[in-house]
């Protein structure tokens, strides 16, 4: 691929004040063209925090960085630096421009990781609903280069099965005879045959080995639970390490998780907890 230019706009520099809700940039891309990015957190001396590259939601067609203000801002309360990218959107963008897009600013952050985030921060990367699968891609995308080295990958409520014929799927949305996954997967995928690619669905990709650690969040009523769960048993039985959780708390996932504002979530605290948990379980230095 080809080399990816550097930021167009300033980083957050040492001794700053603390970011909130986020500075926004930019990261340039191959041919010329950029994606919107929002730090939120700043290193301290001293101390490695683990560095997030995020992913919002929105079905693949809608979402921007406001609508990740939510997950970002609960990582960053779990001690991360957060990096937030507003990805480019279906049906003018369709597969694979998102994960592309995402991989690009990986390759970023992983070259900046010490300036954002400190000597020896570990990189993650996190989405939620469309976000999860386009974090998830990403993370096989760097498998599959083997670059930059992850930590671990963190999703919620994510979209990975284009069928969308899950129980829990069929339970969230009743009889109505639109759905806006459906909808968002056809604006997504190009063509029939887009979906027998892994980085436009990662829970069908035949090859997991080599996948970074993976937490797996969703809610009892939460229409992508069944789909997440199942990639959850599917990293577990290829012997990775995997955790899934269903949340008592998570009530309206995906769309609680697209709020402005991390207050409003009832389910924040037991999140937080979570990805403490996470980033502790995965503290171990990987690869430079």
């Amino acid at each position: 691929m080809p080399s990816t230019p550097e930021t167009v706009s300033p980083l957050p520099t040492p001794g700053a004040p603390p970011l909130h809700p986020g500075v926004d940039s930019e990261v340039g891309l191959p041919g010329g063209k950029s994606v919107a990015v929002r730090v939120y957190g700043r290193k301290t001396p001293g101390q490695a925090k683990p560095l997030v590259v995020h992913f919002h939601g929105g079905a693949f067609v809608s979402g921007d960085l406001d609508n990740g203000c939510t997950v970002a801002q609960l990582l960053l309360s779990a001690g991360a630096v957060v990096v937030s990218v507003a990805y480019p959107l279906a049906p003018q963008h369709p597969f694979p421009n998102a994960a592309e897009a995402g991989y690009e600013v990986l390759k970023w952050v992983f070259r900046q990781r010490t300036r954002l985030a400190g000597t020896g921060a570990l990189v993650y990367l996190a989405g939620e609903e469309a976000g999860g699968n386009v974090a998830a891609a990403v993370s096989l995308m760097a498998r599959d280069q083997a670059h930059p080295p992850l930590a671990g990958q963190i999703l919620l409520s994510p979209m990975l099965d284009p069928c969308v014929g899950t129980a829990s799927l069929r339970q969230a949305t009743g009889s109505a005879t639109c759905c806006k996954w459906v909808e968002g997967w056809l604006s997504y995928l190009r063509n029939p045959r887009d979906a027998e690619h892994p980085y436009a669905v990662p829970a069908g990709s035949m090859r997991l080995q080599g996948l970074p650690p993976t937490l797996v969040l969703v809610g009892p009523d939460d229409p992508m639970r069944d789909e997440a769960m199942a990639y959850v048993t599917r990293l577990q039985a290829a012997g990775l390490q995997a955790r899934g959780e269903v949340l008592s708390a998570a009530q309206h996932w995906p769309d609680a998780l697209l709020a402005a504002q991390a207050q409003a979530c009832p389910c924040a605290g037991a999140v937080q907890a979570q990805f403490q948990r996470f980033f502790e379980d995965t503290r171990s230095p990987v690869p430079s």
